[in-house]
Order: structure tokens, then sequence, then C-alpha cells
């Protein structure tokens, strides 16, 4: 009895080895075998990961190299806001190269009908197929943004497709209130930030970083009439600086680029077409971290 056991073992033991070397040669790379529904799910989150990237990475570049006092400035946020935050910028980026990339203002037009569009889209959870589209659709689900003032920085840009000087620095303030505060405010909402001391604030340094731009742009655009310095503006938003939260302040870091071209152009005696104006400073990113690490603007 013992030994047909045993030779019966010997047997199956025989035949188990047969069954392994003949499965080794039929498939000499299986691991395991996956599920087709397994498989097309680690396909799909294997590119929405790529795809996530690649659209960082677009929004990263693309503020870099057209905003970088804005890039630099996005750098010293918190982490939580940083992506969202380049996001709103390169949303801005966006919509501020349509003037000058366009040859009609019917084109430029739709473009910003685009956008427009592109946000309402947004909100109902179904963005296009575009990066910061799709940046901007994350960051609105994570903060829970404003409409309102993505809406407002494009019809703002809309109307400043006429291409003429402004008449007034009235109708220069409403422009920088209506674009660049805006920003400022979506900024606030990244950093978690709702106080009307802030909100305050950003109004006055959205109005003085818009004129300050309009003065670094007229060498490039010699046709818009020369601004004066607004000084006033500067000095009212800083006032404000002893009632804002501390979280506040890395949304207004960018005061600092304002108040080294400010600098400048007194040093040569307000000629914005003077060269040296057109050459960045190479310690405003040194200036900026200081500035983050005191929480001052």
């Amino acid at each position: 009895m013992a030994s047909g056991i045993s030779a019966k073992h010997g047997l199956l033991t025989t035949k188990c080895s047969v069954f392994h070397s003949l499965q080794r040669k039929i498939l000499p790379h299986a691991i395991c075998i996956q599920r087709p529904t397994e498989v097309k799910c680690l396909r799909a989150s294997t590119n929405s990961t790529i795809e996530s990237q690649h659209n960082e990475k677009y929004c990263i570049d693309i503020v870099r190299s057209r905003d970088y006092d804005g890039f630099v400035s996005s750098l010293l946020l918190p982490e939580d806001a940083r992506r969202s935050s380049l996001a709103l910028r390169a949303f801005n980026v966006e919509l501020a190269q349509v003037k000058d990339s366009v040859s009609q203002k019917t084109i430029g037009l739709m473009r910003m009908q685009f956008w427009k569009t592109t946000v309402e889209e947004i909100y109902r959870d179904d963005p296009p197929v575009q990066p910061v589209s799709a940046e901007l659709w994350r960051a609105v689900k994570k903060h829970y943004l404003t409409k309102r003032w993505m809406l407002r920085i494009i019809s703002e840009r809309e109307k400043d497709m006429e291409d003429r000087a402004y008449r007034n620095l009235q109708e220069l303030e409403a422009y920088s209130d209506n674009t660049q505060s805006s920003l400022l405010y979506l900024l606030l909402e990244s950093l978690g930030v709702k106080d009307v001391h802030a909100d305050h604030a950003a109004s006055h340094i959205g109005k003085a970083q818009g004129i300050v731009m309009c003065l670094r742009a007229t060498p490039y655009n010699s046709s818009r009439r020369k601004v004066y310095l607004p000084m006033d503006i500067c000095m009212l938003a800083r006032s404000f600086s002893k009632n804002i939260p501390s979280s506040a302040f890395p949304a207004f870091l960018q005061t600092v680029v304002l108040e080294d071209y400010l600098q400048r152009v007194q040093r040569v005696d307000f000629d914005v077409f003077h060269p040296s104006l057109q050459k960045r400073n190479p310690l405003i990113p040194i200036q900026l971290y200081i500035r983050s690490w005191k929480k001052t603007y």
C-alpha cells in the first residue's frame, strides 16, 4: 500500500514538472494574467498622469517665458497653492497675448469668446482638451475659485482689443482693477484667504501693477500715451499692510517687482525709454525670497 502511494506520488510529481515545463515554454514571460478591464484602467490611469504632467509643464513654461516675475513669485507660494497660481497666471498670459498675436480684431474677439465658453464649461465640469483649461479646472475644483473674476478679466481684455490709448489715468486704473486686481482676488482664494483688508489691498496693488506694466511696455508700444507714476496709489496700498492676515502676503509678493521698477525709473529721471529699464534685475529672486521670509510687501 505504501509503495503504491509512493509510486502514485512520484507519477504525480512528474506530471506536475512536465506541466510547468510546458507552461514556461508556451508563456516564457508570463508573470500574471490581467483581465482586459484591469489593463484598460491601468492604461487610463497612466495616460491621465502623463497628461496631467504635460498640462502642468505647459503652464510652467508659458508663465516662465511670458511672465517671469509672476513665475518667480509663484514658486514662493505655499505648495498647496503653487500649481493653481501657475494655472491662473498661464490663463492671464493666454489672454494678454491675444491682442499682439492676431492681425485682425475679429480673430482676437473669437479667441476671447473661446475663453468665455471655456470658463463656463470648466464650471460645468466639462473643460476642453487644452493644457491651461485643464489646469484651471483643477484649480477651480480644489479652491472653489469665483467664476466672476475670470469672466471680468476676459471682458476687460476683450474691450482692450480696441487698441487705443487710455484717455486718462482713471481709465487705466479701471482696466488694471478689472484685470490685475481680479487675478489677485483669485490668488487670494487659492491661498484660502477671505479677508476684506486683503481684498482692499489687492484692489490698489492691482491698479498700481497695471499702471507700472503699462509704463514698462511704453518702449515696445510707443503709440500709447505716457502716464505718470502713480506714487499715491502705491503708498495707499502699503497703508493696509498692518491689517492684512499673514496668509495673504504671498499673493502680494510681486509688489517687490513694482517697487524695483519705480526706483530704477526714478534714477533715470523718469525716462521710460532708458535702455537700463529694459534689462531684468538679477537680484529680484533674492529680494522676493527675503520679502517672503519677512512676510511683508
